[in-house]
């Protein structure tokens, strides 16, 4: 029985790290939304959100199971809105 427990709690840690990396991945998609748009419209932007939760995901990321994400800058949005 010990031994199913144990598979149980390794896979509910594993749907955990998954899940985390699904809302994580969403949010930072949102930010660079955001951040495209402001830049379209000529205002100021950072990319400091983005960055912030592609951190969290690259330390889910740590553990194998999901992606990493590349940091974002300020030269990356104007050259990709400039296209």
């Amino acid at each position: 029985m010990s031994v199913h427990i144990a598979i149980t709690k390794h896979a509910q840690k594993q749907n955990t790290i998954i899940r985390e990396f699904i809302y994580l991945d969403q949010k930072r998609e949102e930010y660079i939304e955001e951040v495209i748009s402001q830049c379209k419209n000529g205002e100021t932007f950072t990319t400091e959100k983005i960055n912030q939760v592609t951190l969290k995901i690259n330390e889910l990321a740590k553990s194998g199971k999901t992606p990493q994400r590349k940091y974002v800058t300020i030269d990356m949005v104007q050259e990709y809105v400039n296209k």
